[in-house]
């Protein structure tokens, strides 16, 4: 008998999540050929989830209970998962119950036509303006960094075969992106079009500060385009600015002998250089502070304790 794994990170979800492996076990009891097991990881969570997670499994065997010691992210939370789970598949959704899952036997039949992974393409999008942008940027940034192609919409709900998610876990440095370790394992990758449903309870926890740390992790651990393309903009720069001396010695020699030198541009022309300079030092250092932290040998995620579910 197959079996499935789901992969659920859980954090800020108290409201949510029972919703959320009750539908799992409506959805998969119409497919009573598969085993399944459910994995959830508590990401250090500042509510009950945990507390709520620990009291579902008291009378559930298929539940497994992940509890970590410190606030990793949901991408190492993930890795977290990964290395627990003992399906054949592995389906990856969120803990707000914004996944279609009732739409999971759509996304399995891709996977049984020759795909090795499918994400959901959401054509309605259920967020707010900001993560949308967020979302772009990280999808463009993918495109140019990584060679993500175009029409391929990755999103929070997707369904893996599982040596992908035994290849991923052996990532072992401090920023993991799972979108990018995917596409670095394999390309037959396709998407399943579908609503994503609106939020019952809570709030988002995607702030400012993680979009830009998931997109930095993105831009830095998988190519040296960003160090390429700042030495390429540091060459222009340095062709324009002899250009532009260039050009000023011949106007002062041949065109306007009594020509003024302009304080404002020289300083605007030193700002904009030295501006750019300092973005440049400061991309070198990300990469240099990345491996030197990967270096230390750091954990990506502890873990405090697993909970098997029981029967009652």
């Amino acid at each position: 008998m197959e079996k499935m794994s789901f992969v659920i990170p859980c954090y800020g979800s108290e409201l949510t999540i029972e919703g959320v492996l009750d539908e799992i076990h409506v959805v998969m009891a119409q497919k009573p050929e598969y085993d399944y097991e459910i994995i959830c990881i508590n990401d250090c969570s500042p509510d009950n989830v945990l507390e709520v997670l620990k009291k579902r499994a008291g009378r559930e065997t298929k539940l497994i209970v992940v509890d970590l010691t410190r606030n990793v992210g949901k991408q190492s939370a993930m890795l977290a998962g990964y290395s627990l789970l003992s399906g054949d598949y592995v389906i990856n959704i969120d803990d707000d119950g914004q996944c279609p899952l009732d739409e999971l036997w759509n996304l399995f039949a891709s996977i049984q036509s020759g795909s090795d992974a499918v994400y959901a393409a959401y054509t309605i999008i259920k967020q707010s303006v900001f993560k949308k942008f967020g979302s772009k940027i990280n999808s463009m940034m993918a495109h140019f960094i990584i060679g993500k192609p175009k029409d391929l919409q990755t999103s929070n709900y997707s369904v893996f075969k599982r040596f992908i998610a035994d290849e991923i876990r052996k990532y072992r440095n401090n920023y993991p992106y799972i979108s990018g370790l995917l596409l670095k394992t394999t390309n037959k990758i396709a998407n399943v079009s579908m609503e994503e449903r609106e939020r019952t309870a809570g709030h988002g926890n995607f702030t400012f500060r993680k979009s830009f740390s998931l997109w930095l992790n993105g831009f830095t651990a998988f190519s040296v385009k960003p160090l390429r393309i700042s030495s390429l903009f540091g060459f222009l720069m340095a062709f324009g600015g002899f250009v532009y001396g260039l050009s000023i010695i011949i106007r002062r020699l041949f065109i306007t002998p009594h020509m003024a030198t302009g304080f404002p541009s020289i300083m605007a022309i030193m700002l904009l250089i030295g501006g750019v300079v300092m973005m440049m030092l400061g991309m070198i250092g990300e990469y240099i502070g990345r491996i030197y932290i990967n270096q230390n040998n750091l954990p990506q995620y502890v873990i405090r304790e697993v909970v098997k579910g029981v029967s009652e």
